[in-house]
């Protein structure tokens, strides 16, 4: 349990932060940036007692509603321990409305277009659209004067890192949303393809080293017994590294490359579509999982604790999380297979460590100031680090060295059914520096990083697609072609992996792409990439 207000244990506590007088009556419409439906609400937090620095934030009771998406495997945020030391540090008691992820995207949606809002939106969930529309239009409040006067902590640190506030700054000069930061290396290379070598032993077959060997040991593990599942996935975003093997063509998860600073959309390449027909013959074969297009996360890992043992081998980003800590040691890492023209190709996805919607402001909110002094203590390094993994004393420890580090994992859990049951997640920034001087990785977070070093980066196939957030004209060109554009690729392809048909639909499909606005999408993408580029 902890008991010691927040910033004690902080390293930020070592500097001194004054704030001098502020005013505490805020406009949240913002005229002066001419948005339409601007509507006023007074800032209340003087008539709780917002102290002018520290802890606890207000002096009398306050309650705030948040809503946003958790984890499907995450308890009520209120029964957390680290979100009860919020409150109790703090003096400001949050009410939660955090749905799973796939109920929160739809929840989302009607709550804003409805106005019903929380508060605050933590783990927002929203897309760099929605925050350009709902900035625009005044649901969400613009943060820069608040960030100025009420957050000390995230305004020092935004002061050394531009880039990071650059990333967070929509077009029209504002930042509406606050972002969680996690400098691992690891989002660009996503998705890993692991596979039993306890079961390539029993066949008498070595480590795939081409796709030829790989497609040999899924027949062998199809032929091996009934309930069998060669190969698994969560969606087709998973296959890009598979793809480029068997066709030679680099794809990410949105289909977006930049190569030689020129952006390309790769479902509409011959490679592409090579790969694609002979992903179909697999399935037929009885070689690739028949949910694989359906599945979520749960029924994943599910799958890779049934008994008898049914995973050959599977995409994910770590092994122990699907199958747990007692088989882990029998999956190992596929080193990537070579194209057809010889060349390994590690496809680069464009996640990006900087995730601009962690948190956002209503206008709804009548304590606006009190809620940004609340968000920014989590901006805190040792703090983040525990909104991150979990509390001190629960998941982590202080070690001889200064440095937080996980506690071992105990009673048969994984790492991340621990991580999701203890930490919340949401705003926070946790640094490349910090992971030098604050914080280690995770065990399975660095075991990850060694194998992104060993197998993946050598072989970047493709540049990475940079943190732009596109203006709002230009969000309003391609919106909506973009989904449709999307929408259509994601059926494509799970419909010719299980039903076949590409040969012969390919011309038409490509057709299809371009009348639907596919040149308009790339070439939007092209100005925002050369913008950043210019401006950096």
């Amino acid at each position: 349990m902890l008991t010691q207000p927040l910033l004690t244990r902080s390293l930020l506590s070592r500097r001194r932060f004054t704030l001098g007088a502020t005013a505490l009556s805020l406009t949240a419409g913002l005229a002066a940036c001419g948005r339409p439906s601007a509507k006023e609400t007074e800032d209340l937090s003087a008539e709780v007692g917002l102290t002018d620095s520290g802890l606890p934030i207000v002096e009398e009771e306050l309650t705030l509603r948040f809503g946003g998406a958790k984890s499907a495997l995450a308890p009520d945020y209120e029964s957390m321990e680290l979100v009860k030391t919020w409150a109790s540090d703090s003096g400001i008691t949050i009410s939660w409305d955090n749905e799973p992820d796939e109920v929160w995207a739809e929840k989302k949606n009607l709550l804003l277009a409805s106005g019903e809002l929380p508060d605050a939106l933590f783990n927002s969930g929203l897309s760099d659209a929605e925050v350009a529309k709902y900035g625009a239009n005044g649901t969400l409040l613009a943060l820069n004067d608040l960030i100025e006067e009420h957050a000390p902590i995230l305004r020092a640190r935004l002061e050394e890192r531009p880039d990071i506030r650059a990333a967070m700054t929509a077009s029209d000069g504002n930042i509406y949303t606050l972002p969680k930061v996690e400098e691992m290396g690891l989002v660009a290379f996503p998705s890993m393809l692991f596979i039993d070598t306890g079961w390539l032993d029993e066949l008498g077959l070595s480590m795939p080293t081409t796709v030829d060997e790989y497609h040999e040991a899924l027949l062998a593990f199809k032929e091996s017994g009934p309930g069998a599942l060669p190969l698994s996935f969560m969606g087709s975003s998973s296959l890009g590294d598979l793809i480029a093997a068997i066709g030679g063509q680099v794809v990410t998860p949105d289909h977006r490359i930049v190569e030689d600073g020129e952006v390309q959309f790769t479902a509409n390449k011959d490679g592409y579509r090579d790969a694609i027909a002979v992903l179909h013959t697999w399935f037929t074969e009885g070689l690739i999982d028949q949910e694989a297009f359906s599945q979520d996360y749960v029924k994943m890992v599910a799958k890779g604790k049934l008994e008898p043992k049914a995973l050959g081998s599977f995409y994910f980003w770590e092994a122990p999380e699907v199958v747990g800590p007692e088989r882990a040691d029998s999956y190992e890492l596929v080193p990537l297979f070579p194209g057809p023209d010889g060349v390994i190709r590690a496809c680069v996805a464009n996640n990006q460590e900087i995730n601009r919607g962690a948190f956002a402001i209503t206008r709804t909110n009548e304590y606006a100031a009190a809620t940004m002094r609340w968000v920014d203590m989590l901006f805190d390094p040792v703090m983040s680090a525990q909104t991150n993994w979990g509390p001190i004393g629960a998941s982590q420890e202080m070690n001889g060295e200064g440095m937080l580090e996980q506690i071992p994992v105990e009673g048969g859990q994984t790492e991340q059914e621990r991580r999701v049951k203890v930490a919340p997640g949401g705003p926070l920034m946790v640094t490349a520096d910090d992971f030098a001087n604050v914080v280690l990785a995770e065990p399975r977070a660095a075991v990850r990083q060694e194998q992104i070093v060993e197998h993946f980066e050598p072989h970047r196939a493709n540049e990475q697609y940079p943190p732009v957030m596109l203006s709002v004209e230009e969000l309003n060109r391609i919106s909506t072609l973009e989904a449709d554009v999307t929408t259509l690729v994601n059926e494509k392809i799970a419909t010719w992996i299980v039903k076949g048909g590409i040969e012969d639909e390919w011309d038409g499909y490509v057709t299809q792409l371009e009348t639907m606005g596919l040149p308009e999408i790339v070439e939007v993408y092209q100005t925002a990439h050369d913008r950043f580029t210019e401006n950096s």
